[in-house]
């Protein structure tokens, strides 16, 4: 298999950058965070709003820039990332360092001006994204680390919102759960089907996965396992937050997409690309109809 989302295309630099931060990803992941505002309870000013997104853009840069950077090694030896910018020789890994740099102080400065608490807390989603990286060289559990990782996005919702209004453990309190550790088994069961690529590669140079550690089919269960928690935490997010039809809509298109994903992903190895770029139209889904459905509950509509 040749997929791979983070190739270069076109024999050009912007683009090549835009490829190694995988701009689309980040795009992808703002609706967590507005989510985890929107559901907390707490009152989101567009300040809040623009400086979340400010925040996320450049986590997410910085990750993505280190992890092409500490990957160069797997990376080069590997036939299916052969195109990405950094070992085709498009983007410098001084330009890459720049973008780790840059990312890091657009997330930290944003953190320090929404308040107190996403200041203090602020490191802890920044270690957590830069050590990704890390885990497929020390475990076989990578995929629950990059959950992890995406699921904050939804904690840093609710602190961002009500950091002003409360201390540490009510904020704590009023993140929805269900929504963080449904984005985290739904992130991690992607993720697992998307190391059945690399499934040979892993196994012959010792790197981390479930499937490279318990084999295809027990891989590709381990992940529906994750797709099915991941399910019904999306479920039981309805009506712990009190969201409506329209929620309850885009719930129905998402599981069957998720379970389609699966799906797609058993009928033969060949699909997984097919079935993992559902996962775009499935994170817009859930996140956006949750969005919709909890804007129209403060409207009162």
């Amino acid at each position: 298999m040749v997929f791979d989302p983070g190739e270069v295309s076109k024999a050009n630099r912007f683009h090549a950058l835009m490829r190694l931060v995988r701009i689309e990803h980040t795009l992808f992941s703002l609706p967590y965070a507005y989510v985890g505002a929107l559901l907390s309870g707490f009152q989101v000013t567009l300040a809040e709003i623009i400086l979340m997104s400010l925040a996320l853009l450049g986590l997410r840069t910085a990750a993505l820039a280190y992890n092409n950077i500490a990957d160069i090694d797997i990376d080069s030896l590997n036939p299916r990332t052969w195109n990405r910018p950094l070992i085709k020789g498009t983007v410098k890994i001084s330009d890459a360092w720049w973008l780790v740099v840059v990312g890091s102080v657009l997330y930290f400065v944003s953190a320090v001006l929404l308040n107190f608490w996403t200041a203090l807390l602020s490191p802890i989603p920044w270690i957590l994204a830069l050590s990704y990286p890390q885990g497929k060289r020390k475990h076989s559990f990578p995929h629950l680390h990059l959950g992890l990782t995406l699921a904050m996005a939804v904690t840093g919702g609710t602190i961002a919102s009500g950091g002003d209004e409360a201390n540490l453990l009510v904020l704590l309190e009023n993140v929805p759960w269900a929504f963080f550790f449904g984005v985290l088994f739904w992130v991690a069961g992607f993720d697992t089907i998307y190391a059945l690529m690399d499934y040979e590669f892993d196994v012959k140079h010792g790197v981390g996965s479930i499937p490279a550690r318990f084999g295809i089919k027990r891989g590709l269960d381990i992940a529906l396992t994750f797709h099915l928690i991941a399910i019904a935490l999306f479920g039981l997010a309805g009506p712990l937050y009190g969201l409506g039809g329209v929620y309850q809509l885009g719930w129905a298109v998402g599981s069957f997409l998720i379970l389609y994903e699966n799906y797609l992903s058993r009928k033969g190895l060949e699909n997984v690309p097919k079935a993992f770029n559902l996962n775009i139209p499935i994170g817009l889904v859930l996140t956006l109809s949750a969005i919709v459905d909890a804007l129209l509950k403060l409207g009162g509509g």
